[in-house]
């Protein structure tokens, strides 16, 4: 992989990863030019500490799966090598020192950017990347000191609805890769 590489980076809890994650993925990467993109599943995400995730290993395979077919795709483990909860700037630093000249992106949804001030100090990660923002209802509004690449909505899924489907009986459902789907059967995930 090459330092001067543009590369997006996308966190997130991915639990599960679903269509609309690669669609924006896929955006990103047609859009911006980006020679990779790396999906980013986090330990346990900094926004949902009452929550518990699926199992690192299963979203780590679930994400395997489903970008099989993204060969620009890398599913990088290193939020789930970090003591939870893992910050997004603490990532965002060590792949700026990792490949120095690699211009950096970070892929979010308009709901966490709207959020974003919120963040463990938000500065320090918006001095690697610039946001890439995908519109989920309001339009992405510039703030001072953060880059902003907005993208337009390409996908309604999100993952609570698709567990909550799952949970009530559902075993295919049409926002999940079908080889995502079959391994959420297979191992009895949501249930």
């Amino acid at each position: 992989m090459a330092s001067s590489s543009r590369i997006a980076l996308f966190g997130g809890t991915f639990d599960p990863v679903h269509l609309g994650h690669l669609a924006m993925a896929a955006q990103a990467k047609d859009v911006l030019k980006l020679d990779w993109v790396h999906y980013l599943p986090c330990q346990i995400s900094p926004h949902k500490l009452d929550q518990t995730p699926t199992p690192a290993p299963q979203r780590l395979e679930m994400l395997e799966i489903a970008t099989s077919n993204q060969p620009w795709a890398v599913v990088n483990d290193i939020e789930m090598k970090r003591e939870a909860p893992s910050y997004s700037w603490m990532t965002a630093e060590a792949m700026k020192r990792h490949m120095p000249e690699a211009r950096l992106y970070w892929i979010m949804g308009s709901d966490q950017w709207q959020a974003i001030e919120h963040w463990n100090q938000p500065l320090r990660l918006a001095a690697c990347v610039e946001f890439v923002v995908f519109h989920r209802g309001d339009e992405p509004q510039e703030r001072q000191g953060y880059k902003l690449r907005p993208m337009p909505p390409v996908h309604p899924a999100n993952a609570s609805g698709i567990r909550d489907a799952i949970s009530k009986g559902v075993s295919k459902h049409h926002w999940l890769d079908a080889k995502v789907a079959a391994y959420i059967d297979q191992n009895g995930l949501y249930r």
